[in-house]
């Protein structure tokens, strides 16, 4: 392990979150963190970061999911206190007049401090009763600073970055024994991956420092608290859009969706708007694979759970990758 070249391709939540377990696995090793464009472009900039995974993240075997979300919840826990790390505590309430289940999470009660079923009083929230709801405390990792500090520690720790923009894996034969492939979206095209899909997503940051807990129900509405007064309110999930400029009709639909929830909301003071693509992949792909002498490393489609489990999914193929380096030389 001492001599290995690694490269990781995509400096997003998943990328830099996996270049460290890198380094802190292999100590020894060159890490070097690819992409084409560096600070401020990357997904995982624009969302509110809370963590709160799909109920049907990953796609594979619940025991696996679990562990990926219980390994990131303890990892941005011990980040709480760290200056400029960009996490925080937040709590707030999840709603439903569907189903119970909806607002449950097997892959949230045993995880976070608090999770319970709310109050009567609880669901009588302005003129409206819900039927069902949850409280819960969990985090929330700003990418506007995790990132940034997360790269400065990449950097201190020996790591070195590169803006290239790679096309085809064949690239990197030559400078690397392994590549971890963290390109989010960007796979589609690089892997020529069929199965990944973006779900555009759009929200907006508004001035409403009355709101001091989030909200959020099952139509993907949903208010969160960001600091200093400005709230993110959304949102959309648009299956297979790849229109990235902000739609005036979501716009009206998420400010009128959000104050149904809270009535203060009905006129806000927008600050921003913004819109992303989520990489979704109905099976999030955490394998190593063998393209003649390089081994890829695949890491991605994650889609709106990104931030959420990035430190986990980095720890279990980190884990793959050392197990089948370790085969290899047994052989």
């Amino acid at each position: 392990m001492r001599n290995l070249e690694i490269a990781v391709l995509g400096a997003g939540v998943v990328g830099v979150n996996t270049a460290l377990r890198i380094q802190e696995e292999f100590p020894s090793a060159k890490v070097t963190l690819i992409h084409d464009k560096f600070y401020g472009t990357a997904l995982s900039y624009g969302p509110p970061g809370i963590f709160y995974p799909s109920s049907d993240f990953g796609g594979f075997d619940r025991d696996l999911a679990k562990n990926i979300v219980r390994t990131s919840f303890k990892y941005y826990q011990q980040l709480l206190n760290i200056p400029k790390s960009g996490v925080t505590e937040i709590r707030g309430y999840l709603f439903s007049d569907t189903n119970e289940s909806n607002v449950r999470s097997d892959l949230m009660e045993s995880i976070v401090p608090c999770y319970r079923p709310t109050t009567e009083e609880e669901r009588q929230l302005n003129s409206k009763s819900w039927k069902y709801g949850s409280y819960f405390e969990t985090i929330r990792t700003q990418c506007t600073l995790f990132i940034p500090w997360a790269l400065k520690k990449f950097k201190q720790n020996g790591g070195v970055t590169l803006k290239k923009h790679i096309t085809n894996f064949s690239e990197l034969e030559t400078e690397y024994d392994v590549v971890f492939n963290c390109t989010g979206l960007n796979a589609k095209y690089l892997c020529n991956d069929p199965f990944i899909v973006p779900i555009r997503g759009q929200l907006m940051h508004v001035y409403a420092p009355q709101i001091k807990n989030f909200y959020f129900n099952d139509s993907n509405t949903y208010i969160f608290p960001l600091g200093n007064g400005k709230v993110c309110m959304g949102g959309s999930r648009d299956y297979g859009s790849y229109e990235t400029e902000v739609n005036h009709f979501d716009t009206l639909s998420i400010i009128k969706r959000c104050s149904e929830i809270v009535p203060s909301l009905k006129e806000p003071t927008i600050l921003t708007q913004w819109v992303g693509l989520r990489p979704h992949r109905n099976i999030v792909r955490l394998e190593v694979e063998n393209l003649g002498k390089l081994k890829i490393v695949h890491n991605y489609g994650h889609g709106g759970s990104g931030i959420t489990t990035a430190p986990g999914s980095a720890d279990h193929v980190v884990d793959l990758f050392k197990h089948s380096h370790s085969s290899k030389s047994k052989l």
